[in-house]
């Protein structure tokens, strides 16, 4: 039962959002120049993983008659009826009770704010049926996580933060562009929309290059600003942000338009594996 709930939500690709997370996190603590407070870290972590569960569940809870149509995603749990429609909806229902409480126990902000992000979160599911920017949608939704994890620790607005969290919109943006390639024949057969069925194959990957450009430039930015400005972030940071964006690079030189064989790949693989190791880094960096 458990195993069949951690499929649902794909537990595992949490490690796309949380390294960031880490990063606004520690952001704050440099800023506020106390002790690590481990209890918000806690809290920080717990908000993660109850707001992606109730948005990865009801993203599924949405799509289960689409997912059901598309032989790609029709052995997904609810729609392969593994795990029923009521069963799913009283576990996001959890979820988003327990996203509110964790927000309430770190500060008044961020509690006022945690409605704005499950909107965000929430609605991105039913994007794709009336606008092809779903991608830049799905951005925002885990971009919230280093100014939401700076927040808790800071209860204020940053710079620095804000750009990393850009960062995570047009680095997930561009990811989920390439990966929505698998479906733009089904897509258009359902009247869906997305990059793919309004641009192309073609023309969509060079849009997902060009987010990820962005993705690149800012990164360079957020970086400077936090070495240049904020003990002890050195140069270990540069390296984490050297691995990320040559994990962009590898990932747009392996997909083609007439070749998705290494989709998966690049999605999974390479954007899990950079994002972990600038986290890492970065937070090796404030230790060291």
């Amino acid at each position: 039962m458990l195993q069949n709930y951690l499929s649902l939500i794909k537990f595992s690709h949490t490690i796309f959002a949380l390294p960031f997370a880490l990063v606004g996190f520690f952001l704050g603590v440099i800023y506020t120049g106390g002790d690590i407070p481990f209890d918000k870290l806690i809290y920080v972590i717990l908000a993660m993983v109850f707001a992606r569960s109730a948005a990865m569940a009801f993203n599924r809870y949405a799509d289960r008659k689409i997912d059901k149509a598309n032989p790609r995603t029709a052995s997904r749990e609810i729609a392969a009826g593994i795990i029923k429609p009521q069963n799913a909806l009283i576990f996001i229902i959890i979820n988003v009770g327990l996203f509110v409480l964790v927000s309430w126990m770190i500060n008044p902000l961020c509690f006022a704010l945690s409605p704005v992000a499950l909107l965000v979160v929430l609605g991105y599911s039913y994007t794709k049926r009336f606008t092809s920017l779903s991608h830049y949608v799905l951005g925002v939704g885990l971009a919230l996580s280093p100014i939401g994890a700076y927040l808790a620790v800071t209860g204020q607005f940053a710079l620095i933060p804000i750009l990393y969290s850009i960062v995570v919109f047009t680095w997930v943006a561009g990811f989920d562009i390439i990966y929505s390639l698998q479906d733009e024949q089904f897509d258009k057969s359902q009247a869906l929309h997305s990059i793919p069925t309004f641009l192309g194959s073609k023309k969509a990957l060079t849009l997902s290059t060009l987010t990820h450009v962005l993705t690149a430039g800012i990164m360079t930015y957020a970086i400077y600003l936090t070495v240049n400005s904020l003990d002890p972030i050195n140069w270990i940071t540069w390296l984490g942000g050297l691995v990320f964006v040559s994990s962009l690079i590898y990932q747009h030189l392996i997909v083609k338009p007439d070749d998705l064989s290494r989709v998966n790949l690049a999605f999974f693989t390479t954007n899990g594996v950079a994002s972990a190791i600038f986290g890492l880094l970065f937070v090796l960096d404030y230790f060291i």
